[in-house]
């Protein structure tokens, strides 16, 4: 039958050695690369696990990137319109609180579930994740961000492989990993998009008035002056 793990590429025991996909020779690059599978949307991530848990290979370590938008279950942060900074209060204890859901992520992302085992491990979608949180009342966000450590498949929207700040922000390295792109003819329009920003009319011209102030008070003008220049053309 097909093998169960990379142990024929890495020559290690797998059960032996649940690390093996992260463990490094000499401090060289990783020996069993992952793969990082970016779709277009959300929708299209739940559609491929579906299909991956339909095939041979619906054991293999896996896990979902995306944002607390779609995973987040803490009840007063998930109805929230800003939930980044929700999260990031909580997490700080900013005002004496803290999140229970974030300090049970053990609880899910070592879930049976989860986990490879033959025979257990499935093949899961963000829905399944999402409702094993509540059920164990754990962060599926930041669970899934603990399960890439082990995970052979990577999968989440584009932006988080394009976008330098997200790679950043969700430790997302890609050197000498398999990255794969569906639909790629996206790329281009996603890729501007990453690097792109919006500004109004308005706050172009709260900006000159600004810029004004500190040009007529003398303080830095020689930066100021041109900024000013570039927000009079714009308008």
């Amino acid at each position: 039958g097909p093998c169960t793990e990379c142990s024929c590429s890495s020559g290690k025991d797998p059960d032996k050695d649940p690390n093996h996909t992260k463990k490094k020779e000499n401090g060289d690059r990783l020996c069993i690369p992952k793969i990082f599978f970016g779709t277009r949307t959300h929708k299209q991530i739940m559609q491929i696990s579906r299909e991956l848990k339909r095939t041979a290979y619906s054991y293999v370590p896996m896990t979902i990137l995306s944002s607390r938008d779609h995973t987040c279950i803490h009840p007063g942060v998930s109805h929230s319109s800003n939930r980044n900074e929700m999260c990031v209060e909580l997490l700080e204890g900013k005002h004496g609180k803290s999140c229970s859901y974030y300090h049970g992520v053990h609880k899910l992302s070592e879930h049976h579930a989860l986990q490879s085992a033959p025979g257990v491990y499935q093949a899961w979608d963000i829905e399944d994740l999402v409702s094993l949180g509540r059920k164990l009342r754990a962060c599926p966000y930041f669970a899934a961000r603990e399960l890439m450590l082990g995970a052979d498949i990577v999968f989440c929207p584009y932006n988080y492989l394009l976008d330098p700040q997200i790679r950043e922000s969700m430790d997302i390295k890609l050197k000498d990993q398999v990255v794969i792109l569906d639909e790629a003819h996206n790329i281009e329009d996603c890729a501007r998009e990453s690097v792109s920003y919006g500004v109004t009319e308005s706050q172009l011209r709260a900006a000159r008035e600004e810029l004004d102030l500190m040009v007529s008070n003398n303080i830095r003008q020689k930066h100021h002056e041109p900024l000013r220049a570039v927000c009079c053309s714009l308008i």
